[in-house]
């Protein structure tokens, strides 16, 4: 059988651990047969990543905006142990933070539905995707503690040196703590247009939600841009699509989003999209089986799972022990960016390609063989648990 033949690479940007192991397979049983496949590699395992100071990483985002589709693979954020355990001259950043801020990205996560796991919430039917704003907030916080008796204020200084100064609280007896958070209006445009050009390409509808009622300032603002930005720019494209932009108060999107059928979009500022993400991943069932997205506002994407690099498994197989971990995520984060370049370049024979590498995945599970994690959750009957390797080889199966 001839291969299909690429246009443009995509950045490939390969990870740590357990997901570095079934990332390779992957690619020689489930690509590299069907696909004369090009991509720009970069290694962002975390040995490369202190080898080049983190270089790497931002190299592979740089290429990213080059190339306009990127896959990557889950990487290491090292804390104190892992700074210990591989020997490093510091604890690096986070790849996907790192990434995200170059790309000025929203996060996008799906989950993947399959027959035989029902989500916790019955009437979940269609997926939820959880559109994540990825800049400021608590993330970048400035905080601190507060002794008795003081005095602690909101300052800005502007241009000419003018100060503006607001009262935060007069502490008593008892001393506290204070936190300050900003966000730029740049940002919010951007998240703005990338979750409705994301609604567009998908042909969903959008939600967003804050707490404007009590943040009449901060909240409000993030309401009022995402408001002017649809009415300017993308009401009329909605329109045509059939489809709607919704806005009403976190509390409220909460309760509506737990009564719904799913099918739609919800954008969440970047505290609310950490928590609602796992929230929803797991009333789906699994984390592994969850799909994410980095998309820009001006066209780039970036595809990945949206777990981590499976330590645990990954301490197995330096054992020589036999895993069973899933690779469902990770299948998904390669077809979504196959069919992506396929789309970007014409090549409908690359994107078909990419439906029919989900459709044989979905297949294999609703077929009853799959990995420990989904034997576990799965209703069906006569299921089969396998390991790692042998399900892409039951996928490769039904793809050929």
């Amino acid at each position: 059988m001839s291969k299909i033949v690429m246009k443009t690479p995509i950045v490939e940007m390969d990870g740590d651990e357990m997901t570095r192991v079934i990332w390779k397979m992957i690619k020689d049983i489930l690509i590299l047969p069907f696909v004369d496949l090009k991509t720009e590699y970069y290694d962002l395992g975390l040995e490369n990543r202190e080898a080049t100071k983190d270089q790497v990483t931002i190299d592979s985002a740089e290429a990213t905006k080059k190339l306009g589709v990127a896959v990557k693979c889950a990487t290491i954020t090292p804390n104190a142990a892992r700074v210990e355990e591989y020997g490093l001259s510091e604890m690096w950043k986070s790849p996907n933070g790192t990434i995200r801020a170059i790309l000025d990205g929203t996060v996008f996560r799906a989950p993947i539905l399959v027959k035989g796991i029902t989500p916790y919430i019955p009437t979940w039917t269609k997926p939820i995707t959880i559109a994540r704003h990825a800049y400021g907030d608590i993330y970048k916080n400035t905080e601190m503690q507060v002794p008795s008796n003081s005095v602690c204020e909101l300052v800005c200084t502007d241009n000419s040196g003018n100060e503006t100064r607001n009262l935060i609280h007069k502490f008593g007896e008892s001393g506290g703590v204070i936190q300050g958070v900003h966000n730029l209006d740049s940002s919010i445009e951007s998240f703005a247009r990338s979750c409705f050009n994301y609604a567009l390409d998908t042909k969903q509808d959008v939600w967003f939600a804050t707490k404007d009622t009590i943040s009449k300032k901060y909240d409000h603002h993030f309401k009022d841009i995402f408001a002017e930005v649809f009415e300017k720019d993308y009401k009329t494209k909605f329109d045509e699509e059939g489809i709607e932009y919704f806005y009403t108060l976190i509390d409220d999107a909460v309760a509506r989003v737990i009564r719904s059928e799913g099918g739609y979009i919800w954008a969440c500022k970047n505290y609310d999209g950490d928590v609602m993400s796992d929230m929803v991943a797991t009333a789906y069932g699994s984390l592994a089986m969850m799909t994410s997205v980095l998309v820009s506002p001006d066209g780039v994407y970036e595809y990945e799972a949206a777990h981590g690099t499976v330590q645990r498994h990954y301490y197995k197989h330096l054992k020589g022990e036999e895993t069973s971990t899933n690779s469902v995520a990770t299948i998904f984060a390669w077809s979504g960016a196959l069919r992506k370049r396929g789309e970007l370049d014409g090549i409908s024979e690359l994107s078909d390609f990419a439906d029919r590498l989900e459709e044989a995945t979905i297949r294999t599970i609703e077929d009853g063989v799959m990995t420990g994690d989904l034997a576990l959750l799965s209703k069906l009957e006569n299921k089969k648990k396998v390991n790692t390797e042998t399900f892409l080889k039951e996928v490769a199966n039904r793809l050929a």
